[in-house]
């Protein structure tokens, strides 16, 4: 299997590249999940607090991460082309350094107290995440064995979810904490400090990356290339687009419960804990999916990695269900417990929807990265129905998005493979 060389038109080859020298870029890589995965779980502390310091509803409090996400789908296509025209590790730098742009904006929007100015930096920061997403997740795939590719990013996304797990840990200490029991104006200052740190880390990543030497694929044709008429575009490769909507659901879930379970562990009928309590116990279930993407990768090589995909969703709908029967402190360990099995979702799907692209990879990727955009709508129907509902039955949004991965582990993906080897044998009889 080929996957595009998106610092020019070639076409990419594994093969071209030997196992001794991806062990420095993929270390690289490691680093760049970590710090976008510590990122963005920090929004989840940045919900609770903002919605204090501003009086907001559930809606209202969830544009935080419709801001945030919605920078996928705005710029992922963009994303896409800058990396396709000057290649992998200048739009890495690029990434960066629009990230580190959007945490330094959170030093006006604090002294300012202005909401919509928090709103316009998630946007920036995280415009510069997508670009790194767009980037890193493909290159990875990349620099190895094809069929090794699913756990190759399943342990690199282990790095990313340590980052969500180290996340909240320190938005709980350095912003909830800090912001507690203080006026408004300081409480709004507290991001100020944490956000200022990451602009620094952002900016010496870029440096380094500017010095260091990341290998380009080597160019090479692909059986996608000589038969590039049986698929006109990306959009005709059936098991892509059904991925970009596992890609769009799974994200909105998986985002939308972190954003609610800091208010939720804090209702008197579910655990009645302080932010500062709850911020520090969120960091469980952004844990559990470091833990399971390590386990995942073990047990990838004795299971389908769809298979795996089905039974983690199957089980974290069944979690959310039994979650708003029982209500109270049992409710919130089985809310925590969904990041164990949330694991190896993303790399998974992302995997099987890119499989047998070959020269539409990049564009692939790109499609992939746009439906991130689930982690702003999930969330933001999610706030609906909490604001109408309450918030414990509003997990009823995510349970659903779980069905539909399930699915999608069980036949979706099989669908456009099958009709993959159909035009392969196909392109065969012709030559």
């Amino acid at each position: 299997m080929a996957f595009v060389n998106m610092s020019g038109g070639a076409h990419a080859t594994p093969a071209a590249n030997t196992p001794a020298n991806h062990g420095s870029p993929l270390t690289l890589l490691t680093s760049l999940f970590f710090i976008w995965g510590l990122i963005t779980s920090l929004n989840d502390i940045l919900i609770p607090h903002l919605k204090a310091v501003f009086t907001l509803s559930y809606v209202q409090a969830m544009l935080i991460q419709f801001s945030f996400f919605a920078a996928y789908f705005v710029m992922s296509v963009p994303s896409g082309r800058l990396v396709e025209c000057v290649g992998y590790k200048r739009g890495i730098i690029v990434g960066l350094s629009a990230a580190a742009t959007g945490c330094l904006l959170f030093y006006p929007a604090a002294g300012m107290r202005s909401y919509p100015l928090f709103l316009i930096a998630l946007f920036v920061l995280a415009s510069g995440i997508t670009l790194l997403q767009v980037a890193a997740n493909p290159y990875v795939t990349i620099l190895g064995r094809p069929e090794a590719a699913s756990r190759r990013l399943n342990l690199t996304q282990a790095f990313n979810s340590l980052g969500t797990t180290v996340g909240p840990l320190l938005g709980s200490v350095l912003i909830l904490s800090v912001g507690a029991g203080v006026h408004a104006a300081a409480e709004a200052g507290a991001v100020q400090g944490p956000y200022l740190g990451l602009a620094a880390v952002l900016f010496a990543l870029a440096l380094v990356i500017a010095r260091v030497r990341l290998p380009e694929p080597a160019a090479a044709e692909t059986p996608a290339d000589a038969g590039e008429t049986a698929h006109a575009s990306v959009w005709s490769h059936r098991h892509l687009v059904l991925g970009a909507l596992g890609i769009f659901v799974y994200v909105g879930a998986e985002v939308a419960i972190g954003s609610f379970l800091v208010n939720l562990m804090g209702q008197p009928d579910i655990a009645g804990l302080s932010e500062h309590e709850a911020g520090r116990l969120l960091a469980l279930y952004w844990g559990g999916a470091m833990l399971g993407r390590f386990v995942g990768v073990a047990l990838m090589r004795r299971f389908r990695p769809s298979h795996l995909l089905a039974f983690n969703a199957l089980v974290n709908a069944t979690l959310l269900v039994a979650a708003m029967a029982t209500a109270g402190q049992a409710a919130m360990w089985m809310l925590l417990a969904i990041g164990l099995f949330n694991s190896v979702m993303f790399p998974t799907i992302f995997s099987l929807a890119l499989e047998g692209l070959g020269r539409y990879t990049g564009k692939g990727s790109g499609l992939l990265c746009m439906a991130i955009v689930g982690g702003a709508v999930v969330p933001l129907l999610q706030g609906v129905l909490a604001d109408h509902v309450g918030i414990l039955l509003s997990f009823a949004m995510p349970a659903l998005c779980y069905l539909y991965i399930a699915w999608y582990g069980l036949v979706g993906h099989r669908a456009g493979a099958r009709a993959g080897l159909e035009h392969t044998a196909l392109r065969g009889e012709a030559a």
